[in-house]
């Protein structure tokens, strides 16, 4: 895929044009190139390409994001249509510019009207929607996955046209190439004039009487296609993210659609995610807890060491810097917040409670051996903070 020219390059403007003055350099440009006019075969795609530019730069948020991160920054976040929709003739030429009435650019020539020249004018592909399923370790660090999808291409063998190579469409006799059928009805108000889609060509002006034995005259083929998608560290259950032109093929010539990828992060069973930080829940023992302890804890990175200081409660949180997930949209790390959790013994030998009604005693309080003793005493004032 070629790479984008640069959208002030392409008006012929500085990166500090005004407002007027990014109107104004796209107003000539529009006068020269517009493709009811120049009849060159690469006019329209000019005509595309400095309306794009203009769509973007006029545009103060879009001028804003474009400025910090070039075409990374329209291509990952606006479809064709939140570009080109709010450019309309009538606001440069007055609504009978060339005889196209108005509108907007993006239902001109994207295929998004009704009058006769928009449908024979190349439309846009539907866009495509994919769901990925990604384990949570894999969210954390990123990866390059290959998907497979079932997509409509533009047919090899026609290049689109829906004709069988060496043959071309005949001007429909019905409506005489116009795309439309028109009708004169007399009423006592008056002579009223109607049209509507021609049903012999749909709208094309054109009829193929030799279509492609590849594609049946559609000008397009179903077909597998793998396709590589990069997914950046820290994407979060709902991000969603398009490649541009992945979509199904467009007709006439068209622009394909895109393909949003949605992704789904599977729940894992020691991370949990909070924003940027990662939560893990550690398990600790009593004397770990009493007396401080160096334990080794679990990360997306692999197993760190941590301090246990002595005297510690349920519930207490460590931090571990940089050990968290990555800002999507920035530099640097979360943190991981280690949670610890005290834990009780269910059994005890005989040993360990004779050790522990000794503690009980150097603590100066009574020991009893049965059930509601100093023992159990200990035990249950751990879980009160649980």
């Amino acid at each position: 895929m070629a790479q984008k020219r640069d959208y002030y390059e392409i008006l012929g403007i500085s990166k500090t044009a005004s407002v007027d003055e990014i109107k104004r350099a796209y107003r000539k440009l529009a006068m020269k190139y517009h493709p009811d006019k120049n009849k060159a075969p690469d006019a329209e795609d000019k005509f595309k390409e400095i309306s794009e530019a203009y769509g973007v730069l006029s545009d103060e948020t879009k001028r804003k994001q474009y400025d910090q991160f070039g075409h990374a920054g329209i291509d990952s976040r606006y479809s064709r249509e939140d570009i080109f929709k709010n450019i309309h003739f009538e606001d440069f030429f007055g609504g009978d510019f060339f005889g196209g009435g108005g509108g907007s650019i993006f239902d001109i020539f994207f295929g998004g009207g009704g009058g006769s020249a928009r449908e024979r004018r190349p439309q846009p592909g539907d866009d495509l929607i994919y769901r990925l399923q990604i384990p949570f370790k894999t969210a954390v660090s990123g990866v390059e996955k290959v998907i497979e999808i079932l997509k409509t291409e533009t047919c090899s063998v026609c290049k689109g046209s829906g004709t069988k190579p060496g043959t071309t469409p005949k001007t429909c006799r019905v409506c005489g190439g116009t795309g439309q059928m028109q009708r004169t009805q007399n009423t006592p108000f008056g002579r009223f004039m109607t049209s509507s889609t021609c049903t012999a060509c749909h709208g094309s002006g054109k009829v193929i009487e030799h279509p492609c034995t590849a594609c049946h005259g559609s000008g397009v083929v179903k077909r597998k296609k793998r396709i590589s998608v990069k997914i950046p560290a820290g994407v979060s259950s709902g991000s969603r993210l398009r490649i541009s032109g992945e979509g199904e093929a467009g007709k006439l010539g068209g622009y394909p659609g895109d393909l949003y990828v949605d992704i789904y992060v599977s729940p894992d069973p020691i991370f949990k995610r909070d924003g940027d930080d990662i939560v893990v829940k550690q398990s600790i023992s009593i004397t770990q807890a009493s007396l401080g302890s160096e334990i080794k804890v679990p990360t997306v990175d692999g197993e760190v060491k941590i301090k246990i200081p002595h005297g510690t409660q349920t519930g207490k949180i460590f931090r571990i810097k940089g050990k968290g997930v990555p800002h999507l949209h920035g530099y640097g790390r979360g943190d991981q917040l280690v949670v610890a959790t005290v834990k009780i013994p269910e059994k005890l030998t005989s040993h360990q409670k004779e050790l522990l009604k000794q503690l009980a005693q150097s603590f100066g309080e009574t020991t009893h051996s049965k059930s509601g003793g100093i023992i159990d005493k200990v035990v249950n004032g751990v879980k009160e903070h649980l």
